[in-house]
């Protein structure tokens, strides 16, 4: 039984109910991370004993299920796009946006699919804006181009934010550290293809990076649906 389909104890004799557990867990996990979520520091931001939890939620990994589909609430589309592209392209800005909120769910995306309702629901949005534009084979591995493209660069850029935070150093100042080692290794001319976009290459922020890998991927989809099927 997964703990969706668990019913919940009664909320004596202090007020405690899922809701309430996972919004601590969140707010935890805001502060510091996963690792600073446990079922005993979220018991104690609740002020009731541990094994209160448990009648709620039996694992950490249960507890994390329920916080990733609450980030989902803030993934799912107010209205559903009547294009395709707009409701791939919804999904994934939407979702850099939550993890940028929510740095955590970094570290959950690209696993195993969720299963809580939001994230159902999120879905089921996308199928739909996907439905009908090919066989169900081929819109699949479209949304899952999609989504393997909008999870890889998302984890990218917040193992981007973390590296600064943990080093003190932006990208600015990384790059400036480290030009001299780069420098020395590109004049040795073994990395010429490396040395024309290091001298040549214009840099953009995460945004527009993102956004334009975006396009790309989405243009590479759209060339596929457009082609007949054998």
């Amino acid at each position: 039984m997964t703990v969706w389909d668990r019913p919940e104890p009664p909320p004596r004799p202090a007020p405690l109910d899922r809701e309430r557990i996972v919004a601590a867990a969140v707010a935890l996990a805001d502060e510091g991370g996963l690792e600073a979520v446990s079922l005993r520091k979220v018991a104690a931001r609740l002020d009731v004993g541990p094994m209160r939890l448990y009648g709620y939620i039996s694992t950490k990994e249960e507890l994390f299920d329920l916080m990733m589909d609450e980030v989902y609430a803030e993934i799912l589309p107010e209205e559903q796009p009547g294009d395709w592209r707009e409701a791939l392209r919804g999904l994934a800005h939407r979702t850099r946006h939550a993890t940028r909120r929510h740095e955590w769910l970094a570290d959950l995306l690209g696993g195993r699919p969720a299963l809580g309702p939001n994230a159902l629901a999120v879905t089921e949005a996308t199928l739909a804006a996907v439905d009908g534009l090919a066989d169900v084979e081929t819109v699949m591995r479209a949304v899952e181009t999609v989504s393997a493209y909008f999870t890889g660069a998302i984890r990218r850029e917040i193992a981007n934010l973390r590296a600064e935070r943990a080093t003190g150093l932006s990208d600015r100042d990384w790059q400036r550290a480290s030009g001299p080692h780069l420098m020395r290794m590109l004049a040795t001319g073994r990395f010429p293809a490396l040395a024309k976009v290091v001298h040549d290459g214009t840099e953009v922020d995460a945004e527009v990076s993102f956004a334009t890998g975006l396009d790309w991927v989405l243009d590479a989809v759209a060339a596929k649906l457009a082609r007949p099927t054998a």
